[in-house]
């Protein structure tokens, strides 16, 4: 992971600080922005940026904001760093694209750790083409084609589904896929693997089939070659 560039964005210097410190003993490289507009400038001017950590109350810009206008365009991965804590808060932000949601106050270690793992998520391992009868998975693009047409999935839509075909013909239960989805110290239910879920077949048209529903535990790929 090391030279990776993240985008720190928080109108507070000390945080900023000291989220930096921790991120270049890791070897990444940081760029900080103190404000919505220029966070949304400098992600939108720097294509070689690999992730950014963004706090919700923003001067100009709030983070929901910056949220919204990045996912037009653009999959990096964006953890939320914010005081607010509330259950709709952290549903909505996953709603809108938001990788991972860390409250403040933290642990910097853990949020490094955060960092490292949504990198290795969203960069993904294996063939960088996945290909099943009618179904095509691109991780170095990041795109998901359905009978030779793109499909618009969230970053934890993708997520979820490029698991699933990792562990293709694998029983996986609902607490695994929360798990490695979402992070282990995600405090929603599992009705959130079951919404989202429902979501992705519905966006996988004709070939929802092959996400297969295991009765009492959970839900398992089978793709056709």
């Amino acid at each position: 992971m090391a030279g990776k560039k993240i985008l720190i964005v928080d109108d507070e210097m000390l945080i900023r600080k000291l989220v930096k410190d921790f991120l270049k003993k890791e070897g990444y490289v940081t760029l900080e922005a103190e404000d919505g507009k220029q966070a949304l400038d400098m992600i939108l001017d720097n294509e070689d940026i690999s992730l950014v950590i963004l706090d919700v109350m923003l001067p100009g810009y709030d983070g929901w904001t910056v949220c919204r206008e990045v996912r037009k365009t653009s999959k990096v991965p964006i953890i939320m760093l914010t005081a607010r804590s509330e259950e709709f808060d952290e549903l909505y932000g996953f709603e809108i694209g938001v990788d991972e949601y860390v409250t403040k106050p933290f642990n910097p270690n853990i949020l490094v750790a955060r960092v490292n793992a949504v990198l290795r998520r969203t960069e993904g391992t294996g063939e960088a083409v996945k290909v099943f009868d009618g179904l095509v998975i691109d991780q170095e693009a990041r795109t998901v084609l359905v009978e030779k047409s793109q499909i618009d999935l969230s970053p934890k839509e993708y997520e979820m589904l490029l698991y699933l075909v990792e562990n293709s013909g694998k029983a996986l239960s609902r607490e695994q896929i929360l798990n490695q989805v979402w992070g282990y110290d995600y405090f929603g239910g599992l009705r959130t693997v079951d919404t989202h879920i429902n979501r992705l077949r519905i966006k996988l048209t004709e070939k929802e089939e092959y996400i297969q529903t295991v009765r009492g535990f959970g839900y398992k790929f089978e793709g056709k070659k």
